[in-house]
């Protein structure tokens, strides 16, 4: 009887190896000029350096990074849904606002009567009276002294600015 023979079937090749992929990134790397960038910034690290602490180092730099901290302190303790409800509500207020027209000269003023009318619509107040209670949220909170933003938010003192 004949012995078996064992045969392993290599698989046939579908795309370039994994060294073949290295080199046609290095090549297109090399043609886009990602390769020459990347050896200008290691060689001028002390220079790149320099001027990245120059910029960190102006107040103007480190007051905006503080803000948008604080933007984004802000926004975090937002709900994705409110926030949501609320840009697109400011988004239809400003097309509506931008649609008004002002009356055109000769046209009449509400007056006395109108105004008058306008005290008695129940529909108006309950959508001014959202805006008034924002309001004196809005001119509460300005009124609040804050010596350091992440002490006030943490409630822990902090040493930094």
């Amino acid at each position: 009887m004949a012995e078996r023979i064992s045969h392993d079937v290599t698989p046939p090749k579908i795309g370039p190896d994994a060294h073949e992929e290295l080199a046609q990134l290095l090549q297109t790397l090399h043609e886009h000029g990602v390769l020459r960038l990347a050896n200008d910034v290691v060689g001028a690290n002390t220079s790149i350096a320099s001027v990245v602490v120059d910029g960190l180092g102006k107040e103007s730099t480190l007051n905006a990074i503080q803000n948008l901290a604080i933007l984004g302190m802000m926004l975090s303790e937002v709900p994705p849904e409110r926030f949501y409800r609320v840009t697109f509500a400011v988004k239809e207020a400003l097309e509506c606002i931008g649609q008004h027209r002002p009356v055109q000269e000769g046209g009449d003023a509400p007056g006395v009567s109108g105004v008058y009318r306008m005290l008695n619509d129940d529909e108006l107040w309950r959508a001014v009276a959202p805006l008034v209670d924002g309001l004196k949220a809005f001119a509460e909170r300005l009124d609040k002294p804050v010596d350091k933003p992440v002490s006030d938010y943490f409630g822990k003192p902090t040493s930094g600015p």
